[in-house]
């Protein structure tokens, strides 16, 4: 991270709370850098993590790619409305999906064949 600890960094693009250097932040590249993006900007960690949790890399490049996609999801309003109430610097972990689990699972056997 190329931030001064306790840096404001500004609001997250996801949720919209004001972030902090530290171990709240982390860096997100907006199309997944195994799908060819370079662009990467900082945001929560849980916010960060609960949009990995939901979608997967192509998920991600192919209709989630923008904030106002991943805003528009109802898993991801849940997580926005729930985080809104916590402090800037909170951390957590976040389940992956029912769905995504599948998702990776099936991709793992079908890797096998």
């Amino acid at each position: 991270m190329n931030c001064k600890k306790g840096e404001h960094l500004g609001p997250c693009p996801l949720c919209g709370r004001d972030m902090f250097c530290g171990k709240s932040v982390s860096e997100h590249h907006v199309v997944p850098k195994s799908m060819g993006g370079n662009e990467k900007l900082f945001m929560h960690h849980i916010c960060h993590n609960k949009i990995h949790s939901l979608f997967t890399e192509r998920e991600q490049a192919a209709g989630y790619n923008n904030f106002s996609a991943l805003q528009s999801h109802p898993e991801v309003k849940k997580i926005i409305k729930w985080v809104c109430k916590q402090p800037p610097e909170y951390v957590d972990k976040n389940k992956i999906s029912k769905r995504l689990k599948q998702k990776r699972l099936f991709s793992k056997r079908k890797k096998r064949l």
